[in-house]
């Protein structure tokens, strides 16, 4: 471990290459032993790391997936937009497997929340688009939308606000600044907000997690004192509001530099950039997948990778790994090496596709035997089938990036680590 960590310097960004659910968590949760602190930059509870530890599995929604190392500080960033109920669940089903995370825990005090109204909203909103221009996002219906809407209206609710809101006299703001909302909730949207319910749950997670609230300029004192910093990305690159695949996007910036942005961190505090895609693709929502397949080998991807949401449960469009977007992800975020996952999820397979772009600037698909063997739980590189070496060699000469982490299983030990 020790030959890659140098590289990997003082702060480093783990980012998904593709369109989400990559797999991110698991090499977060590895690496987060050798890390001091753990920052998730952005996005809410649409995102969702599933971690496999012992055969027990974890799902994490907000909290950073390395939350499962003790004495590692963790910290949500400015970037983020938080569903406090989600939030105060997640920490107690931890505390309930035995790992309490408050005392560790930062949450920034300009993070925005998430009111649970928000989440009918992006339901309406989602209803208006169909409507409107047949444009469907494919929305988790979380409130996410609506929640980065108001931030960046300037009229959203923040997570130092509830300091305010509940240090007395100053409750009686609180449910005037409901009561505002209701009645502009019910006039935009048509949507009835249980002013009592919203209050209720602010008080509820004041009460858990009020101790946790932090400035986000906490993250220069840890700079100072010379902490390794690790960075969770949320979502994935071809997701950013800015550079994805628009508007089938999230309301985050899903970059590295957006990473960054939310936690605070100066551009040249970042040393390492790791590039997570799948050794295949997937897909949730709408929008262009070139490489996607739609029958039997989409269905068989999805069911050996088992390609449903984490927050969702929605079963994933299947498709190819498609070289573009990678080239694409790694230009943007200055990735420094690559963590291939789910190899074994193509073990099965005759053939294994690879998109690209042909001499006319249209869609061609490389064709490479498959391995027809387990690579599952294979820790060492040069244990693999030389098929599927051919294949991952295949990445690094198209993208000129490493393959070091190559994700063999769901477990946190099926991971290859080359230095």
């Amino acid at each position: 471990m020790d030959t890659f960590l140098k590289p990997l310097g003082p702060v480093c960004a783990v980012i998904g290459a593709q369109w989400g659910d990559e797999g991110k968590g698991k090499v977060i949760d590895i690496l987060a032993e050798h890390f001091d602190v753990i920052a998730r930059a952005c996005g809410g509870a649409n995102a969702g790391h599933t971690i496999v530890v012992n055969g027990k599995k974890h799902v994490f929604h907000l909290l950073p997936a390395g939350s499962l190392h003790e004495g590692k500080k963790i910290l949500l960033g400015s970037g983020m937009v938080i569903h406090l109920p989600t939030l105060v669940e997640e920490i107690q089903t931890l505390r309930d497997a035995g790992v309490d995370v408050v005392p560790r825990l930062g949450i920034s005090t300009e993070a925005h929340i998430v009111l649970d109204y928000y989440r009918d909203i992006d339901t309406v909103m989602e209803q208006r688009r169909t409507e409107g221009n047949g444009k469907k996002i494919g929305t988790t219906n979380r409130g996410i939308g609506p929640a980065y809407t108001e931030k960046a209206a300037r009229t959203g609710m923040r997570m130092g606000d509830l300091r305010a809101f509940f240090s007395s006299p100053m409750k009686a703001n609180l449910q005037q600044e409901l009561q505002r909302r209701k009645s502009l909730a019910k006039e935009m949207y048509g949507v009835d907000v249980d002013t009592a319910k919203e209050e209720s749950m602010l008080r509820a997670a004041y009460d858990a997690i009020g101790t946790c609230l932090v400035p986000m300029e906490i993250i220069y004192d840890f700079l100072d004192a010379k902490k390794r910093i690790l960075v969770e990305g949320a979502q994935a690159t071809l997701l950013d509001i800015d550079h994805g695949t628009y508007p089938y996007v999230t309301s985050s910036s899903t970059t590295a530099a957006g990473a960054l942005q939310g936690l605070g961190l100066p551009p040249n505090a970042l040393t390492s950039c790791i590039g997570v895609a799948k050794a295949y693709c997937t897909r949730v929502g709408e929008g262009t997948f070139l490489t996607e397949e739609t029958g039997a080998i989409g269905e068989r991807l999805r069911e050996r990778g088992g390609e449903y949401g984490a927050t969702t449960g929605r079963p994933r469009r299947c498709g190819w790994l498609h070289m573009p977007d990678l080239n694409f992800s790694s230009r943007i975020n200055g990735c420094t090496c690559w963590n291939i996952t789910k190899l074994d999820v193509l073990d099965e397979e005759d053939v294994v596709r690879v998109g690209g772009v042909d001499e006319s600037g249209f869609l061609s698909l490389e064709e490479f035997p498959g391995w027809k063997t387990s690579t599952r739980g294979i820790t060492q590189f040069a244990d693999l089938p030389e098929r599927a070496q051919t294949f991952l060699r295949h990445i690094e000469d198209k993208t000129s990036i490493p393959v070091q982490f190559i994700g063999t299983g769901p477990g946190r030990e099926e991971m290859i680590i080359r230095p």
